[in-house]
């Protein structure tokens, strides 16, 4: 066995922290190692090639690269080994920056522990066995799961370049948040006369599918061969047949809120969601219908179906982009905002009364009355911290939050710009105060748009995070706004406040990364495979994601993202098959007594337990055996210390391997 050791500097990453010559010099001790180097950038070219040159010419069986996670550039590596025809899986990677020279200060402890690290790394290498990815064939075709902005311009992208694309929306119109602005920054464009050209597109695109007003009910499979279940929920209208004419609209008797005009106007049971919608189909909610079969009367085409129970479509696709957008912080969670007063609205309620199809047709209008004292408040439900309790060794606890996020929500600062401007643009003499922690204005013609509209006569007005806020009314219902800006007390009394929400993860994001087995960041919104390598990819292959489901994020920022999720959807289907790491868990069947704890414990549902009959001592008895399907299996490890009886095990990262790691004594081999 001839193994070979590389050890990156990392620039000064590694190198600042650990003596990496005397770790190269101690790697060329250890037993089987032939050859033993460092180099400053072991990832760029030179490094590569220094690698190769000595697979080739001193013929090394195995290769042990010190440097950074394998997150970072495993793939790197192995395909330099490749490339020089040592097999890719007979790499392995020592991580001394994450968990050593990032970790720590003391040079002499830090080099001690990355000759452990190397010394474990190479020990494992020894035992290393060649593997071959699996190869798996591709259903040409893709789910997109919701349908505002993102989901659309994914659709689009995929549909153009030639692929069958089905197009899933809760709601019955596709357009999402998009659909409910009123004008968009910087340029304050038209919303609907952006979007609107586009929704039309993906109803008329041949290669698109649209299935709106359906949930995803289950997926199934693995890259290139997922099986999904969709719900369409019962319209209780015939999407073939209906024209969209309005007259079961217009003879309906029951009235209720509009949940598109953020309930600040009505609508009928009978409704589509607004004058835009795709399809342009009507749908009736029956749960508030009073079964007057009115609509019925009056529909020409016969569209009105009561029957209707909806249905459960299975769809076969290759790749899978979640595109599900977001919800707005509920401002009632902070009593404070005064949010139960009619005066007081959020940024979105704000854009409907501003939209010329909203339940004001466009007049900004409270009670009634044009408001003459506007305030805005920035940074409700975002950027909230707040330090309770006892210090933990010197640092403030801050486990004690409020019931906002810590995070920023992006686009907060410039709506309130934009809408500041509007009310000025409705409402000239109305005097309008923003009460901001901070202006982030960092895209493209942000910070001129600022100060455009600091010179219309807004006043901006700075608090800190720190400071307290309250919105109340006095004796004689008057409503006021109490802080502090710049150190100083300040009361304004107000005619219409606007709460700048921020986004939050929609309240079904649990429930859908679990059908879909994928992954949650701390805040709860989906999390990436890597933030700065693979940004819509998510862990599970064939899944990516697009827009506001991922964090928090702009217009542009949601498209640009949507079509590079789509360019990476395309990837796979342009393919005729796609290779599968084979780093899986395997099961000896010789020891396997069938307990099914592996299946339960899985958490990509790649196990499952299998019943065939063997003939023992000339009878034939039924037995039962777990079975890892290759593709889904993920190669977690949950499954291993699961088994009770050590049936389990996995490649790469066998038994004898992990014991010849921790059976290592450094300094033994000094």
């Amino acid at each position: 066995m001839k193994i070979g050791v590389y050890i990156c500097h990392c620039g000064t990453n590694i190198a600042a922290t650990v003596d990496v010559k005397e770790v190269a010099k101690f790697a060329k001790s250890l037993p089987g190692v032939a050859i033993s180097r460092d180099y400053v950038y072991m990832c760029a070219d030179p490094g590569q090639e220094l690698i190769k040159k000595d697979i080739l010419e001193a013929k090394l069986d195995r290769v042990v690269v010190a440097s950074c996670s394998p997150r970072m550039h495993e793939v790197t590596f192995r395909k330099a080994c490749e490339e020089a025809g040592l097999n890719a899986y007979c790499m392995e990677m020592a991580n001394i920056r994450e968990h050593c020279s990032w970790v720590h200060s003391n040079r002499e402890k830090a080099t001690e522990k990355a000759e452990e690290l190397v010394a474990r790394a190479v020990a494992k290498a020894s035992l290393l066995e060649p593997l071959e990815p699996m190869r798996v064939g591709v259903t040409h075709s893709a789910l997109i799961i919701g349908a505002g902005i993102a989901g659309i311009q994914s659709a689009l992208d995929i549909a153009d370049a030639g692929f069958q694309v089905y197009l899933v929306e809760r709601e019955p119109s596709v357009g999402g948040h998009m659909a409910q602005l009123d004008k968009t920054f910087p340029t304050l464009d038209c919303s609907a006369c952006v979007l609107t050209p586009k929704m039309v597109d993906v109803a008329r695109h041949k290669n698109i599918t649209l299935i709106t007003y359906a949930e995803l009910e289950r997926v199934e499979g693995y890259i290139g061969n997922f099986r999904v279940v969709v719900r369409k929920k019962a319209r209780y209208v015939d999407e073939e047949k209906c024209t969209g004419c309005g007259n079961c609209a217009n003879v309906c008797p029951v009235t209720i809120s509009n949940e598109f005009d953020m309930d600040l106007g009505t609508r009928k049971a009978a409704y589509i969601p607004f004058p835009q919608a795709v399809p342009l189909v009507y749908t009736l909610e029956r749960a508030k219908c009073m079964r007057c079969s009115l609509c019925n009367v009056v529909c020409e085409p016969g569209a009105i179906n009561f029957d209707d129970e909806g249905e459960e479509l299975e769809l076969e696709v290759g790749t899978i982009i979640v595109a599900t957008g977001y919800d707005l912080f509920d401002p009632s969670l902070e009593p404070n905002y005064g949010y139960e007063y009619d005066e007081v609205i959020t940024g979105l309620e704000f854009e409907r009364l501003c939209n010329a199809s909203g339940p004001t047709k466009g007049r900004i209008e409270i009670n009634g009355k044009e408001p003459k004292e506007v305030v805005f408040i920035s940074c409700v439900g975002s950027r909230e911290k707040e330090e309770g309790g006892e210090e933990i060794g010197g640092i403030p606890n801050i486990c004690s939050k409020r019931v906002g996020n810590e995070y920023c929500s992006r686009v907060c600062c410039m709506y309130i710009a934009k809408q500041a401007y509007l009310v000025k643009e409705h409402i000239p003499d109305a005097n309008v105060t923003v009460l901001y922690t901070d202006a982030r204005t960092f895209g493209k013609g942000f910070e001129e748009f600022y100060w455009r509209v600091k010179a219309e006569g807004v006043n901006y007005r700075r608090r800190e995070l720190t400071d307290e806020i309250n919105v109340d009314k006095d004796a004689n219902g008057n409503l006021k706004v109490k802080t502090i800006c710049e150190g100083r007390p300040v009361e304004k009394e107000a005619d219409l406040v606007v709460l700048a929400t921020g986004i939050v993860p929609r309240k079904d994001v649990h429930d859908l990364a679990k059908k879909l087995n994928i992954t949650q960041s701390g805040d709860k919104f989906f999390m990436e495979a890597h933030p700065k390598l693979r940004p819509m990819d998510t862990l599970t292959d064939g899944i990516f994601i697009a827009g506001c489901c991922q964090s928090p994020k702009d217009i542009p920022d949601s498209v640009a993202q949507a079509s590079a999720a789509a360019s990476r959807a395309c990837n796979i289907l342009s393919r005729d098959y796609v290779e599968v790491e084979p780093i899986i868990a395997e099961v000896d069947e010789a020891v396997c007594i069938g307990c099914g704890a592996c299946e339960e414990i899985c958490p990509f549902g790649a196990i499952e337990m299998k019943e065939e009959e063997r003939e023992f001592e000339e009878i034939m008895l039924r037995v039962r055996k777990s079975y890892v399907n290759p593709i889904l299996c993920k190669g977690c490890g949950a499954c291993i210390p699961e088994c009770p009886v050590g049936a389990m095990t996995q490649k790469q990262f066998t038994s004898a391997q992990i014991e010849a790691m921790l059976k290592v004594d450094t300094l033994a081999t000094m």
